[in-house]
């Protein structure tokens, strides 16, 4: 692989920005390939090489690099103005799309990042109950905020740190980990303290790998969390209009107090949104006493990013899902007889447009059984397959995203390079 100009950008890099990235997870040894374009289902590196991307910038890009619908909408919104900082009508818009897909949702606040709007919800869950504890779950990552970089996944599962320097005891001791999958674990939690102000769980569990939630889990926990006047906070970061059009909580049935949504809410634009009950969202400042405010919140070229993305995902959403799941499905299965062929202990866990495989014997269900598979073999694969061409996420705890751009033969092709990459891990 001709890799000399990516190189040589990361070593200028590492002079510049620390550790030559500007997130941990776009790390890998030796170093990242920098990439120079991208389009449909490929991105293409400094050195003109490209591959078929199932990383989809961590599942934000559901429809696929520079979708033509979206592109259109932000030029022309590019012809207009980029950053007005007063009110705009498409704001309007783009909540009312919200919340025709997210019923659970009464009013929308839009933000940037996924952290801002978890870091929101749970300001609220506070300021809502007048209570103090946060309740999480082992291996979900809701952001690099103080109250819930404790026991994350996602790069800091990758890079070990279970509890970030830096970091506040004062804040952190306010939060209290439980096994995911582990409803006993929730409910005796809830019991032993009374000062809980809200529970905060990625539906599916997409940061630790693919984690799916054991039959009730997400149901009992609602049950629970009502009963006790708990919020409920879903994270759906992730799953929001990847799952379904209505995220985890439209797949599951269930409807949480706060929703968080990013990443494909806007197909690769900056934005993200929290959303809940009136009586909770009303508590927002100006109105409300729970501060939250942005420079960029509602920034026109986002909010016509993502109101094209909703547009477009309603439009086609019959074929979209049904699409990525067959194919997420013929995928998985192909791959699950190709390790088996070879012997390979292995696990594979996939649901809509979401896979991951783990080099174990023990099923994957929670944090613990996560950090359990082979780490080292999950390199090897990921090195082959990008000498194959193929870009998937450098770490086993994240996922691989399918995206409507993806044909059937862009899957074949990498079939064709999980196989190779299968006998290096075997080998």
């Amino acid at each position: 692989m001709n890799v000399s100009a990516s190189r040589k950008l990361f070593n200028d890099s590492k002079k510049v920005i620390p550790s030559g990235v500007n997130s941990p997870v776009r790390y890998f040894e030796p170093y990242p390939f920098f990439t120079k374009k991208s389009n449909g289902a490929y991105v293409w590196d400094e050195d003109n090489r490209r591959y078929i991307d199932f990383c989809n910038a961590y599942g934000a890009l559901l429809l696929g690099h520079r979708r033509k619908e979206i592109m259109n909408s932000v030029s022309k919104q590019l012809s207009k103005g980029t950053l007005y900082c007063t009110p705009t009508a498409s704001e309007i818009e783009l909540s009312k799309l919200i919340i025709g897909n997210f019923p659970s949702m009464d009013k929308v606040r839009l933000m940037n990042t996924g952290g801002e709007a978890t870091m929101t919800a749970i300001r609220l869950a506070r300021g809502f109950t007048k209570k103090k504890k946060i309740i999480k779950f082992e291996g979900c990552y809701h952001g690099a905020h103080d109250s819930v970089l404790v026991k994350a996944g996602s790069g800091s599962a990758h890079n070990g740190i279970s509890v970030s320097d830096g970091g506040l005891d004062e804040v952190s001791k306010n939060t209290l980990v439980v096994e995911y999958n582990n409803i006993e674990d929730l409910q005796k939690t809830i019991s032993k303290n009374k000062d809980i102000a809200g529970v905060i769980v990625e539906p599916i569990l997409a940061n630790m790998g693919l984690i799916l939630p054991e039959k009730n889990f997400l149901s009992d926990m609602r049950k629970i969390t009502k009963e006790n006047n708990i919020p409920l906070i879903f994270d759906e970061v992730v799953t929001g209009f990847r799952v379904s059009p209505g995220g985890a909580q439209e797949h599951f049935g269930i409807k949480p107090d706060i929703t968080t949504l990013a990443k494909a809410l806007s197909n690769g634009f900056t934005i993200s949104a929290v959303g809940g009950k009136k009586e909770i969202m009303n508590l927002l400042s100006p109105g409300g006493n729970v501060y939250q405010a942005s420079t960029f919140a509602g920034n026109p070229i986002s909010v016509s990013a993502a109101i094209s993305s909703i547009k477009t995902i309603n439009k086609i959403k019959n074929r979209l899902y049904s699409k990525l799941e067959r194919f997420n499905l013929l995928f998985c299965k192909e791959l699950d007889d190709m390790a088996t062929d070879m012997k390979i202990p292995h696990q594979i866990n996939f649901t809509a447009s979401m896979f991951q495989i783990f080099f174990t014997n023990t099923p994957v269900t929670d944090y613990r059984t996560s950090k359990k598979a082979n780490g080292k073999k999950f390199q090897k694969l990921f090195n082959t397959l990008l000498k194959q061409g193929v870009f998937i996420p450098p770490s086993q705890f994240e996922v691989v995203f399918l995206s409507d751009a993806h044909t059937q033969n862009d899957l074949n092709k990498t079939l064709d390079a999980y196989h190779t990459a299968l006998k290096s891990v075997k080998n």
